[in-house]
């Protein structure tokens, strides 16, 4: 008998890696290229990557079955407003320890998605695609 139960847990890791290197890239580059400053860096880094999760999870990490535009709009909704609790996570990180505190903003980055990562995972397998 084979266990499925983590069958999406490499692929979500993989692409959780992806997704975590899209949002600091894209941060990096408004934040060290463009010059937005820390705190809209990380909005448009968030929002950005979040697309991004959202197609790669869909279809490559917890196959969606979703096809009606109401499904998918369900399943958009809950996606986003997922990411967005997580995102104030990201965001209250990034504010106290990079902004007020001073500290290196991209290891700040770095290891507030390490923890993002997790908490998305645990809402997208109860919550968003949860096939039960």
């Amino acid at each position: 008998m084979k266990d499925n139960r983590f069958k999406d847990v490499i692929p979500y890791l993989f692409f959780g890696v992806c997704t975590t290197m899209t949002n600091i890239v894209v941060y990096w580059l408004c934040s060290h290229v463009l010059h937005f400053g820390t705190m809209p860096s990380t909005v448009t880094a968030w929002i950005i990557s979040v697309l991004f999760a959202y197609i790669t999870n869909r279809k490559w990490v917890f196959r969606s079955t979703a096809e009606s535009f109401s499904e998918i709009l369900r399943e958009l909704s809950e996606f986003f407003l997922c990411r967005l609790a997580t995102g104030f996570v990201d965001w209250g990180c990034m504010y106290i320890f990079a902004e007020k505190m001073g500290l290196n903003d991209v290891m700040i980055k770095t290891l507030a998605n390490v923890l993002v990562i997790i908490l998305n995972y645990i809402a997208s397998k109860l919550i968003i695609f949860n096939k039960s």
